[in-house]
């Protein structure tokens, strides 16, 4: 099952979360049963971002959304673990300076969207511009409604610059979101979390509910499309948006590029610091055929289980 078709936000068409099941985990029904699918899908984001980095054609976007305790640090930790440290940054959207205020609301975000070649995930976007600006009456109403057109024509501009750009808002219910509270509150390592602003917020769930369904139905668009995850279960949430980061950049037909340099002429180079070091050169061929025999003993299955062969 593809999920971005299961869990687009269609362009042009309305969406409510009313009507969307946050629980839903397909037909897993544990972590331990999904893990293996979680680890092949993690293992290809690895492999395709490395093809990434080397190609330098494209970019990726990834923009995490969600109600606290929705999970987007969560998905940070044990999601993007995937991508190597290299080419890929974090950026963790706080409440703007007061030079980020003198500024337009696209002005600190710009600098950290990727260059080719790069991932950049954004935890928090500039999408609070129109939940946060909204719910707490930071700006006019007229000054928000304009910014879904501005966001819109912003994301346009990163996809014709070679950016994909995948959004994702993490759903969860009221009760889940009470529950998460229970468990920070009960772990004394996650008890740095905690704020009485996370219960102020609560109480404007319907209001940050409205703000969703707007965001979702105005700026879901055929550019960049939001993937509205199921996310009260952590583990389908991980499988859900790891496949579709994997299954985007297998779509974009990366390549390694060919070597830039005389490969015979670098051989004769490196055999030549193998004599001086007194180092067969041949060892290391060796070495990596008897590990390429040992994973050819193994193989993967759908759910990137690994199985010894038999006999």
């Amino acid at each position: 099952m593809d999920y971005r078709t299961l869990f687009r936000a269609a362009p042009g068409s309305s969406f409510s979360l009313a009507g969307f099941d946050p629980g839903f985990h397909n037909s897993y029904s544990s972590r331990a049963e999904a893990q293996p699918a979680i680890e092949a899908q993690l293992e290809r984001m690895g492999e395709l971002q490395e093809k990434l980095y080397a190609d330098r054609r494209h970019s990726l976007l990834i923009v995490l959304q969600g109600i606290d305790a929705a999970g987007k640090d969560g998905v940070c930790w044990h999601v993007l673990k995937g991508l190597g440290p290299h080419g890929c940054s974090v950026t963790a959207f706080k409440e703007p300076s007061s030079e980020e205020r003198a500024h337009d609301f696209l002005w600190r975000i710009h600098p950290h969207t990727p260059a080719q070649g790069h991932v950049s995930v954004f935890n928090r976007s500039h999408y609070e511009e129109v939940l946060i600006a909204r719910v707490h009456e930071l700006v006019p109403e007229k000054v928000w409604k304009q910014r879904y057109d501005v966001i819109n024509a912003f994301e346009r501009s990163l996809m014709l610059a070679g950016t994909t750009v995948l959004k994702f808002f993490l759903a969860i219910s009221k009760e889940e979101q009470l529950k998460r509270f229970g468990d920070r509150l009960n772990d004394p390592k996650r008890q740095w979390k905690i704020s009485a602003a996370d219960y102020s917020e609560r109480s404007r769930w319907d209001d940050y509910g409205a703000a969703y369904d707007d965001m979702i139905t105005k700026c879901s668009t055929p550019d960049a499309p939001w993937y509205v995850i199921p996310s009260n279960h952590k583990w389908f949430r991980d499988l859900a948006i790891s496949q579709i980061i994997a299954n985007t950049l297998d779509e974009m037909k990366l390549k390694t590029p060919a070597p830039t340099v005389d490969i015979d002429d670098i051989r004769t180079l490196y055999e030549a610091e193998c004599v001086k070091a007194g180092i067969d050169p041949a060892a290391p061929k060796a070495a990596k055929k008897k590990e390429g025999e040992k994973k050819d003993g193994e193989k993967k299955d759908g759910n990137g289980k690994k199985d010894k062969k038999k006999g």
